[in-house]
């Protein structure tokens, strides 16, 4: 009950935003839009659970979420290739933009230092395998193709006006992704009460931000798919 009350208190806090921006912007903004990201974020919360637990555990020995990493990420893959979304459109190839790696290189480097530098400033305990196997593909593959491929594609549809900053166009949508991204690692619900860790969202927003300019830039989850990955075991594999 408590993951489903947050759940629910954070998408409450994304229509409350999205539709004061909206209000704002009248001729760049889709209610429409707005509402099939909100059910994304429920859909997305409601596999990663199991349905909060209603779906029996295949593997009841593990310590980490593989089923519903998975289950999470058969329902992105599935509404990606809806016509209404598409694979490519999503972010979901292997194609660059052309012109783009340079950029995307540096950016990529910067996003490296940022995980190298936490994990040499708060040393991880030693890793089992599975542990390792399972921060080298599910984070990255799941949360990428959700945050930065359809729910990130969901709210700039959601909200169509741009402004050019750092060699890409940004709306409301892009930065709304980033703010749900933080949120779902940093807010929480238990005991009555609301709890908010303003460190963890920053350590979450700020990778989000530069993986929102990767995908921007090079029209590809690619790398952010393999830097997302390499952020959460860097720290187990030094």
């Amino acid at each position: 009950m408590n993951g489903v009350i947050a759940i629910v208190a954070i998408v409450g806090l994304l229509l409350v935003a999205g539709a004061a921006i909206g209000l704002c912007q009248r001729s760049a903004f889709s209610a429409r839009w707005l509402g099939v990201a909100a059910a994304l974020v429920l859909l997305n919360d409601l596999l990663l659970t199991r349905a909060y637990g209603l779906i029996p555990s295949l593997l009841p020995d593990s310590d980490w979420n593989w089923e519903g990493k998975l289950l999470a990420l058969i329902a992105t893959l599935a509404i990606a290739a809806h016509p209404a979304f598409g694979w490519r459109r999503v972010g979901l190839t292997l194609r660059q933009q052309p012109g783009s790696l340079r950029a995307a290189i540096a950016v990529a480097i910067l996003y490296c230092a940022f995980f190298l530098a936490l994990a040499m400033a708060f040393p991880s305990d030693p890793a089992s395998p599975e542990a390792i196997a399972f921060q080298l593909t599910m984070p990255g593959f799941e949360e990428e193709s959700f945050y930065r491929g359809i729910l990130l594609f969901a709210l700039a549809r959601a909200f169509t006006a741009r402004i050019r900053f750092l060699g890409v166009d940004w709306s409301w949508g892009a930065l709304l992704s980033c703010a749900l991204f933080g949120m779902a690692h940093a807010f929480g619900y238990s005991d009555g009460t609301f709890s908010f860790d303003p460190i963890i969202m920053a350590l979450t927003a700020v990778p989000s931000l530069l993986a929102v300019w990767l995908v921007l830039r090079t029209r590809s989850l690619l790398l952010p798919v393999i830097l997302h990955n390499f952020g959460n075991a860097i720290g187990w594999l030094l």
